[in-house]
């Protein structure tokens, strides 16, 4: 055990003190200005370094870190509406572009979903191009039991 950890059992008079949990967060200097924030965000303005100068004739002294990461969490969820831009993709004479534009349409469902949602595929989808990377290089070389040896040898790296 740490040190801390052994001085804050000793300093506990019961044993619910130490089953707290995490403390509070701490009062921060951009409390005061959360709700300015949030009407802002809400109108569509979302420009942190405008909002810095705003908050600063407001008597905000705090940083500009703070404020451009309070509304990341929101920066996330929110998505652009890009509809009309299939409409404009489709009348250039540009089939790469066109045919982009199509595929974005026929899974727009799955793009919000990607784009949205808090889950990311990105660790399995790293481990399956790994994967595909091990199988390329032994092409030809070995069978099966070898790949699946190499596959879960790197998996426990």
């Amino acid at each position: 055990m740490g040190g801390n950890t052994i001085r804050r059992c000793a300093r506990a008079a019961t044993p619910e003190e130490l089953l707290g949990g995490r403390r509070q967060p701490r009062p921060s200097q951009l409390d005061p200005y959360k709700s300015h924030l949030d009407k802002r965000w809400a109108e569509g303005f979302t420009n942190a370094i405008q909002l810095h100068s705003e908050l600063q004739a407001l008597g905000y002294r705090g940083s500009y870190q703070i404020i451009s990461d309070y509304p990341r969490p929101r920066r996330r969820r929110r998505i652009r509406v890009v509809g009309p831009w299939f409409v404009s993709a489709r009348a250039e004479e540009l089939p790469g572009l066109h045919s982009f534009a199509t595929g974005l349409e026929k899974d727009w469902d799955a793009v919000v979903q990607g784009l949205t949602s808090q889950w990311s595929s990105g660790p399995v989808e790293g481990r399956v191009n790994h994967i595909k990377m091990v199988k390329r290089q032994m092409f030809g070389r070995a069978k099966l039991p070898l790949l699946r040896k190499r596959v879960l040898l790197t998996a426990a790296r």
